[in-house]
């Protein structure tokens, strides 16, 4: 069942169209009779209603565009129902006054499709084989974008530069002197064919950027002078972004010099703040030149199915780090076998690879820890204050529809209704970004919780923050986004973009994790304490809400294991069907939880023993449980990652080795060096022979 946004949504699209199509009509039927206050009204109406929708609904525009119907077919058919219109018009002579117009009205159409091919020739000059971003790129002769509306809104140019012909032809109608509509189309033609003027000089040597050939040696040359070490592999869609920008600090701690490969052009813009150099490659014929680099090892937060490409390069170690653990299959897919080595945070990842018995072996299994972990404060006991702070965080429902997969279904509503029966509790509630994506259940279930948080606050009142706090959230807030976030002119494309994200200042990660340090304590700041929140921005991230939580509850996924870093007490929805012995036996994580069945009948046990430790019987249990899942503490989890990295390097430089001296042992391979030599040595022997024939 649609949802109720939708299908007003829908209504209006629909209603949209329609106006159009009459628009086409009553222009013609105008036109045609003619009845002038209707030609001219349906005329105006009719151009109007596409500017507004190229605005506001290009989508639906598009949809026109697939059944031919697109905005030049469009503009063409209105203009010659103008013309049709002005013919049946007494007063204007069809010979003397309308066939200028038609040559020039023709003359406008001519210059605006030249436009367009000097438009598609100079986006072919402004896309280089590759993105960057935190590296001075200005050697490729990187400048300013033209106007969007000249090289890439073909729509809005024509729609725009119709205008003053419509409103001269609409005078001509009224007035029935020619003299208007050859004004409105002198300027039009003047703006259209200026416009092809002025975006043709992107074409010109000043303002041409580095071709192809030139672009692919200075990356070459870029990658020789800074010689990256490790790097992170990342591709995915828009809403995954997430799964690399965890490990952005990770990366930046490490030893060596540090490198984000990406391969979709969006994504640059989706990494967040770092000071680490990305080079985004599309291109698999591109990407097999980092063989060529003095890169060692590659770290895979996400597997896609550009990973296999990148897998092609033999003289790079290969590391899944994965973007979190669990108990789900998702955490041991069979892909893990075709990486150099599998990194789990502790003990339990490795079991569970070797009971999944999908390929990988034992030995490529190596514990690292959670380093990212870091920011996530230690259990101090029971709340201090009157009320107890629960973080509701519920994983999304996954491909596969199994019903164990998120509590929002079955579950959800019975566990937030019982958090808000007790007059005692804070809710936080913060549902996994993808969820309903899949199940529209999932997506109606997380719409009522959110309706029934909203509807609890009403009943609840109190004392609230000054406007300082407000005003502290503001001032905040512009300082994180003048770190964080690029402000790029309308017109900027991803050249301009890549000038403008050279290399960044220094210190600036450093100061974008105060700024965010600093952001996050204005946020809980700014809300009264007794206020349930629902959260589903990016910002506060799911460690600042651990640090605000009392207790947690979720479902069987990565934030379980990472919340179990805190030794908090936890619950875990057990939607699956499974008995709480077996859904214990089958996923470890929760152990040392407290189990919710669908009813939820359990919050109540729960939240006595978060306010009553001498009550919680498995804090014991939760301790151990964290060594298990995240490994020990000594050494830190960012020392044991950091080895990792230096060892694969070290197996990388190894192999490299083998290599070079099993080439120079085959007969009929020789390395470079020996080639210079024999080529020197020749060309001693020629000058010798040279000088004897001489004397």
């Amino acid at each position: 069942m649609p949802s109720a946004g939708i299908v007003p949504r829908r209504a209006v699209q629909l209603a949209a169209l329609f106006a159009m199509m009459v628009a086409f009509t009553a222009q013609l039927l105008g036109a045609l009779l003619p009845v002038i206050p209707l030609f001219i009204a349906a005329s105006v109406v009719n151009l109007g209603l596409d500017l507004v929708l190229q605005h506001k609904q290009p989508g639906l525009l598009a949809v026109l565009g697939r059944i031919r119907f697109d905005v030049t077919v469009r503009q063409l058919l209105r203009d010659m129902l103008i013309l049709v219109g002005l013919l049946h018009i007494d007063g204007i002579n069809p010979l003397e006054e309308q066939a200028p117009l038609t040559i020039t009205l023709l003359l406008f159409y001519g210059t605006h499709f030249v436009c367009q091919a000097v438009a598609v020739l100079v986006r072919r000059t402004r896309s280089l084989p590759f993105v960057t971003r935190n590296i001075d790129a200005s050697a490729l002769r990187l400048t300013d974008a033209p106007p969007r509306i000249l090289s890439r809104q073909t729509g809005r140019r024509l729609l725009r530069f119709s205008v003053p012909t419509t409103t001269g032809m609409m005078l001509t109608a009224i007035t029935t002197d020619a003299y208007w509509g050859g004004i409105g189309l002198a300027v039009s033609l003047a703006l259209s064919a200026g416009g092809t003027l002025y975006l043709g000089t992107w074409l010109l040597p000043k303002k041409r950027v580095a071709n192809e050939k030139q672009a692919l040696e200075w990356l070459d040359n870029w990658l020789a002078e800074y010689r990256p070490t490790v790097g992170m592999y990342f591709s995915g869609g828009s809403s995954s972004a997430y799964q690399a920008n965890m490990w952005l600090s990770t990366l930046a701690d490490l030893d060596g010099n540090p490198i984000i490969v990406l391969r979709e052009r969006f994504m640059v813009q989706k990494i967040e703040a770092t000071d680490v150099p990305i080079v985004c490659i599309p291109k698999v014929a591109n990407l097999m030149r980092l063989e060529h680099s003095t890169l060692k090892v590659l770290l895979h937060p996400a597997n896609s199915g550009k990973t296999s490409q990148i897998l092609r390069i033999p003289s790079i170690k290969h590391a899944f780090t994965n973007h979190g653990e669990s108990d789900k299959l998702s955490s041991c897919n069979p892909y893990a076998k075709a990486y150099d080595e599998v990194w789990v945070a502790g003990p339990a990842a490795r079991d569970r690879y070797q009971l999944a018995d999908i390929g990988v072996e034992d030995k490529d299994v190596i514990e690292v820890g959670r380093p990212q972990l870091a920011p996530i404060q230690p259990y101090t006991g029971a709340p201090a204050g009157r009320l107890t702070t629960v973080l509701y965080a519920p994983t999304w429902e996954g491909w596969d529809g199994n019903p164990g997969n998120t509590s929002v279904i079955l579950a959800g509503e019975n566990i937030v209704r019982e958090l808000l029966a007790d007059e005692n509790v804070r809710l936080l509630y913060k549902p996994h970004p993808m969820t309903g994506s899949v199940d529209p259940r999932a997506g109606a279930a997380n719409t009522r919780i959110q309706a029934m948080i909203t509807e609890a606050n009403t009943r609840r009142s109190g004392a609230r923050p000054g406007p300082e706090a407000a005003a502290e959230l503001t001032r905040r807030t512009e300082e994180l986004n003048a770190l964080t976030t690029s402000a790029f002119r309308r017109s900027a494309d991803e050249l301009e973009r890549m000038r403008l994200q050279g290399t960044p200042q220094e210190g600036r990660a450093a100061a974008v994790a105060a700024a965010v340090t600093a952001w996050e304590a204005a946020y809980w700041n700014s809300f009264p304490e007794w206020e349930h929140r629902i959260i589903t921005t990016a910002r506060p991230g799911i460690f600042s809400c651990f640090n605000e939580a009392d207790v947690l509850i979720s479902d069987v996924s990565s934030v379980v294991s990472d919340y179990l870093t805190s030794e908090k007490p936890y619950a875990v929805a057990n939607t699956s069907g499974m008995s709480e012995d077996d859904f214990r036996a089958n996923f470890p994580t929760v152990r040392a939880a407290t189990i919710l069945t669908p009813e939820a009948a359990e919050v109540a046990g729960l939240l006595d023993a978060v306010r009553n430790p001498e009550k919680d019987t498995l804090a014991a249990e939760r301790a151990e449980l964290k060594e298990h899942l995240l490994g020990p503490s000594d050494p830190p989890s960012s020392v044991r990652f950091n080895q990792a990295a230096l060892a694969l390097c070290t197996k990388a430089d190894e192999r490299r080795i083998r290599m070079e001296n099993r080439l120079s042992g085959i007969p009929g391979q020789r390395s470079q060096e020996d080639v210079d030599a024999s080529e020197t040595a020749e060309n001693q022997d020629n000058g010798a022979s040279d000088a004897t024939a001489a004397v």
